[in-house]
């Protein structure tokens, strides 16, 4: 009986690689802190995660869902008077969480890969 990687690993692989592209927004945000004018933008995550298990669920052999991604501007807590809106405690605190959670969703993916090398060997 072959295993389907797809279904076995599920939208894990799909959330780590939206965790990355997360994480490159996020630095932008840090980076164009003093930037006069700069918009910081963000996912929303969860609209994403929602949209691959969708994907995931009317797939039908061999088409993988596509991560679908758009940015959105963030409304800051605090205006600046030059226009930017990255606060740079909001975008750190963002970015640690991002890390985490990816760091979560990693070993969480490890683990399933440590199960199906278990169930492949005959452990």
């Amino acid at each position: 009986m072959a295993i389907n990687f797809d279904k076995a690993l599920g939208i894990h692989p799909y959330a780590l690689q939206a965790r990355v592209q997360r994480s490159e927004i996020l630095a932008g945000n840090l980076a164009n802190v003093d930037t006069p004018g700069y918009l910081a933008r963000d996912y929303d995550f969860k609209s994403v995660l929602i949209n691959l298990e969708t994907q995931l669920n009317q797939s039908t052999g061999g088409r993988l869902p596509e991560l679908e991604m758009h940015s959105l501007y963030r409304v800051p807590f605090q205006a600046s008077k030059d226009g930017n809106t990255a606060e740079l405690g909001i975008e750190q605190a963002k970015f640690n969480n991002n890390a985490m959670n990816f760091q979560s969703s990693l070993t969480f993916l490890n683990m399933r890969i440590q199960g199906l090398q278990k169930v492949i060997d005959g452990r």
